[in-house]
Formats: structure tokens, C-alpha cells, sequence
């Protein structure tokens, strides 16, 4: 399994972290303007999933491939948008997002005094314990970045 990069999204589609890890192409465009592009492709192709679905979905849009990449989505109850991209012979991911949800940020980003939420993430700590935890699963190679 190969990891590219991971966004982290707050409700109102500011991106309060990005990392990469195995990412060759950088974009030419600003980061901020790639992050406002990925927001709105996650919240279009929702929209499109959840409206051309036969019936109410309870996990909705999952996951997309492309022909050089997947992009894998995760969003909490609160509406924080998890958002992975991997190679495409990653299955599904889901689990690994939640732990990164659940037993990462919920811990050293929430639950720690000196981050403000829904200011972008700049804990050292939650840093280290995310890419202990994703150079921590199966198959993952070196940092490029």
C-alpha cells in the first residue's frame, strides 16, 4: 500500500492539515487553491452521489479511482473530511481513516489545550503519531517529501 497524501477538512471546507508522503507531481497551482479544488470536488461529487442514489445511503461517497491514483473519503459526524489518496491496489480504507480520526486527531489535536480547533494544525506530536501510524501500514515505502 502506498500513501500519497492525506487532507484534513473541517465542516466549512478549510483544510486544517495536509501532509504527503510518496507524492512525485506537485501541482502548479497554489496550495491553497489546490485545497479549495479538492473541498469542491468532494462536495460535488457527494451531492451527485446522494441525489442519483436509488435510496438513502448511510455511508454515501467512499472512494474513486483514477488511472494513476484512488481517492479515499472519511467524514466524522461532525463533519470533518478525512481525505487519502493512495495507489490503486489500496482496497478499502475506511478503518485506517477512523483510527487516524479517532485515535490521532481526536487525541493529540481535540483533546490537547494548546490546539485551537478549526485553526489549522500545527501539533509536532499529532504530526509524529500520523506518520508513525501510516508508515506503520502494510507495504508502506519511504518518505519522497
Amino acid at each position: 500500500m502506498t500513501v500519497y497524501s492525506l487532507y484534513v477538512f473541517d465542516r466549512t471546507g478549510t483544510c486544517l492539515y495536509y501532509t504527503e508522503w510518496n507524492r512525485k507531481k506537485h501541482s502548479d497551482i497554489a496550495r491553497d487553491e489546490e485545497f479549495k479544488l479538492m473541498y469542491g470536488m468532494i462536495y460535488s461529487i457527494k451531492s451527485f452521489v446522494n441525489r442519483i442514489s436509488p435510496t438513502d445511503l448511510k455511508d454515501g461517497f467512499l472512494n474513486f479511482k483514477t488511472n494513476r491514483y484512488k481517492l479515499n473519503f472519511y467524514e466524522t459526524a461532525s463533519g470533518m473530511k478525512f481525505i487519502m489518496t493512495t495507489d490503486l491496489t489500496v482496497g478499502n480504507i475506511r478503518d485506517v481513516l477512523h483510527q487516524i480520526y479517532s485515535n490521532i486527531y481526536l487525541e493529540y489535536v481535540v483533546r490537547n489545550p494548546l490546539c485551537e480547533l478549526g485553526q489549522p494544525i500545527s501539533s509536532e506530536l499529532f504530526h509524529t503519531k500520523l506518520d508513525e501510524y501510516v508508515r506503520g501500514l502494510p507495504i508502506f515505502p519511504t518518505r519522497i517529501s
